[in-house]
C-alpha cells in the first residue's frame, strides 16, 4: 500500500507540473486540453486564438467567419508533430511562427489599423488580382486541369499546380481538378498550410524542422548564409521574392506578426529573424 500511495503522489505531482509547464491558464482551457495539457489546444486555446486574430471576422475581411479555431485544431490533429516537438518553448515558438507566416500571407492590416497592423491576420482567403493561372505547364507529374487556376488560396496562399497536386494527394482531395476547395473548406484550408509547413522538399527543409531544431544545413546552405531561424522559414516560403534584400517591408511584416504572437505566448523569438543576407533556395 505504501508503494501505491507513493506512486499516486508522484503521478499527481507529474500531472500538476505538466499543467503548470504547458500553459499558465489551465482554468480557462476546454475539456480536451485539460485531458492533454501539452496538446495544441492547451498551448493556444480559443481565447488566445481570438487575441491573435482580433479582426479576422470583421465585415471588412473577405474571409469573415471562414478561419475558425475549431478548423485550426481539427487540421492540426492531422499533423501530430506540429506544435508538440521539443520543449514547451520550442512548441510555442513553432506555433507562433506558423501563425505569423499565415497572418502575413492573409493580412488585411495597414500601418495605422485599429489595434495595429499585426492584429489583422487571416483576413483574406484568396489572392487578390492574381497575375496568372499559376500553371507550370512543364510539370508533367502534376499537370494542370483545363480551365483551372492555381493562384494563392488558404492560410499559406497555396499556389501552383505542383503544390496543389501533392497537397491534395496527401490530404485526400483532388487539388488539380478542384483547387477551389481550399477557399471553400476551412479545415482543408488549414490542412494545406500545415502540409506545406511540415513537408520536406528536394534540397529545401520543412519550416517545421527549422523551427524545432532539426535543420541540418548543407554546404550549399552554409555558402548561401542560410542559418536556422525564423528568417529561414521566410526564405522557404517566399525567398525568391523577399530574401537577400535589406529591410524588405514584406519580411519586416512577417517579423512583426511573429514578435507579437511570441510575446502573447510568453516566449522569445530566437535568433536570425530576417533573411536579408540569405540567398534564396
Amino acid at each position: 500500500m505504501a508503494a501505491s500511495s507513493s506512486s499516486s503522489v508522484s503521478s499527481f505531482f507529474f500531472i500538476f507540473s505538466a499543467f503548470l509547464l504547458c500553459f499558465p491558464y489551465f482554468a480557462s482551457l476546454g475539456a480536451e486540453a485539460r485531458h492533454d495539457p501539452c496538446s495544441i489546444s492547451s498551448l493556444i486555446h480559443k481565447k488566445v486564438f481570438k487575441t491573435f486574430f482580433l479582426h479576422k471576422d470583421d465585415s471588412a475581411c473577405p474571409a469573415k467567419d471562414f478561419y475558425t479555431y475549431k478548423s485550426f485544431i481539427h487540421a492540426a490533429k492531422s499533423f501530430p508533430a506540429f506544435g508538440t516537438t521539443g520543449n514547451i518553448t520550442t512548441r510555442k515558438r513553432e506555433i507562433a511562427a506558423f501563425l505569423a507566416q499565415i497572418s502575413h500571407e492573409t493580412t488585411g492590416g495597414w500601418a495605422t489599423a485599429p489595434d495595429g497592423p499585426y492584429a489583422w491576420g487571416l483576413c483574406y482567403k484568396e489572392e487578390l488580382k492574381p497575375q496568372s493561372n499559376y500553371c507550370d505547364s512543364n510539370n508533367t507529374q502534376w499537370p494542370c486541369y483545363p480551365g483551372k487556376s492555381y493562384y494563392g488560396r488558404g492560410p499559406i496562399q497555396l499556389s501552383w499546380n505542383f503544390n496543389y497536386g501533392p497537397a491534395g494527394e496527401a490530404l485526400g482531395f483532388d487539388g488539380l481538378r478542384n483547387p477551389e476547395i481550399v477557399a471553400n473548406n476551412s479545415a482543408i484550408a488549414f490542412k494545406t498550410a500545415l502540409w506545406f509547413w511540415m513537408t520536406e522538399r528536394k534540397a529545401i527543409p520543412s519550416p517545421h524542422n527549422v523551427m524545432v531544431g532539426k535543420y541540418v544545413p548543407t554546404q550549399a546552405d552554409i555558402a548561401a548564409n542560410r542559418t536556422a531561424g525564423y528568417g529561414l522559414v521566410t526564405n522557404i516560403i517566399n525567398g525568391g521574392l523577399e530574401c537577400g534584400i535589406p529591410n524588405d517591408p514584406r519580411v519586416n511584416d512577417r517579423i512583426g506578426f511573429f514578435q507579437r504572437y511570441a510575446k502573447l505566448l510568453y516566449v522569445d523569438t530566437g535568433p536570425n529573424l530576417d533573411c536579408a543576407h540569405q540567398k534564396s533556395f
